[in-house]
């Protein structure tokens, strides 16, 4: 089956479009790379989408407004992708949306919401959409993020040692060997808004990131401000566990800087980076990690690479999920393809207990496409596969 895997995380800047080939073959659930397409949002949209996002107020009009437009845009990618990394012949299109709240209290989640009107999907594309991925899991009593991690148990299981696999996003998520995945705190999310509220380029400019982690490398880490950002509870708390931009937002890291005003530009950046660094180690090294595998946009940023490499130590080697197959760039946006070919299939795509939840759930709402709920000649009855294989490798 030919799945689109559609993705914008908490960096909000991207949709990530990625197609996959998917063949269950008794236990073994078999995934073809057919490429990815990273389609950015307009400038007006993402402001809007900015400027919604908590600690902000916003409207439920605002919401509505938001919901259409970014349905729209997801529409556009999975159209493009269809067409161009599909031949025009995708069967399923699987949907995360853009989260824009996790409503989190007390260390338990409550609720989830994530946009992107999937009717958009379907009627550009004709194709089923399985979307809203999340609710179920936070239903079953689970944290609903990361959801990941049934994706990486199988494609990691076999490996020697004991493979933890890492996301550096917005928030830096992890997942143990056991399936168990929880978000260790923020990987680009502080370092973004240092960027872009503090720097000249940021300022005057637009720059929304530390390209190359080039503003981090001319900085000096202030041991002070570290130990404060370190404080934080959020750290201390048990797995699963899981956060977001509504705690780690340019507001947090205003009120963080607090008798630091002086601090240059890069010797902030420096430091909310080695936080990145050593949170995730920290994590790491809990749950006893023989080595790391890591995706997400903040593996191209060689100065945060190289800290949490130093923290880790040779003994627990960091390598790039492309070194076994799965573009860092793209995989989540490939994990949503297989959650969503799994719901199709009436299959559970979480690990019992992965997230906290009281059992494993089929995810997802499906809208019909033209052809009606589920793709043509689905194969009924499949059994829960056991290991993930990334073939062309």
């Amino acid at each position: 089956m030919r799945v689109i895997g559609l993705m914008s995380g908490t960096s909000h800047d991207a949709i990530d479009a990625g197609a996959v080939d998917l063949a269950l073959d008794g236990d073994t659930l078999h995934l073809t790379p057919l490429g990815v397409i990273s389609r950015a949002y307009d400038g007006d949209l993402r402001a809007a989408l900015t400027e919604a996002l908590p600690p902000s107020r916003t409207t439920l009009a605002d919401v509505c407004r938001l919901d259409t437009r970014i349905g729209q845009a997801f529409a556009a990618a999975a159209t493009e992708a269809d067409r161009e990394l599909c031949d025009g012949r995708a069967e399923l299109v699987a949907s995360h949306g853009q989260t824009v709240f996790h409503w989190v209290a007390e260390g338990r989640v409550h609720g989830t919401l994530q946009i992107g009107q999937p009717a958009w999907i379907a009627e550009a594309t004709g194709l089923p959409v399985v979307a809203d991925f999340r609710p179920r899991d936070v239903a079953a009593g689970g944290q609903g993020a990361p959801l990941v991690g049934l994706v990486d148990q199988l494609w990691l299981r076999g490996r020697p040692g004991t493979p933890v696999a890492l996301n550096l996003g917005g928030i830096a998520n992890i997942t143990a060997p056991d399936g168990t995945a929880f978000d260790t705190g923020p990987a680009n999310a502080l370092i973004d808004a240092a960027v872009r509220e503090l720097t000249p380029q940021g300022r005057q400019r637009g720059l929304a990131y530390d390209r190359d982690g080039e503003i981090a490398a001319r900085g000096t880490v202030h041991g002070a401000l570290l130990a404060r950002l370190l404080a934080e509870p959020y750290y201390a708390l048990p797995a699963p566990k899981t956060t977001g931009k509504e705690l780690f937002h340019p507001a947090y890291l205003r009120r963080a800087l607090e008798g630091y005003e002086t601090l240059a530009p890069e010797d902030v950046v420096a430091t909310l980076t080695r936080l990145t660094a050593v949170t995730v180690a920290d994590a790491v090294r809990a749950a006893g990690a023989s080595e790391v595998v890591a995706s997400g946009g903040g593996t191209r940023n060689p100065t945060l690479m190289a800290l949490l490499r130093s923290e880790l130590g040779t003994g627990v080697p960091v390598r790039r999920s492309d070194e076994w197959g799965l573009a860092s760039a793209a995989k989540e946006a490939y994990a949503f393809a297989v959650l969503g070919f799994l719901t199709v299939h009436g299959l559970p795509g979480t690990v019992a207990a992965g997230t906290g939840a009281r059992h494993a759930s089929v995810l997802g709402s499906v809208t019909p496409g033209r052809a009606g709920l589920c793709p043509p000649g689905l194969t009924q009855g499949a059994r829960p596969p056991r290991r993930l294989v990334v073939d062309g490798n």
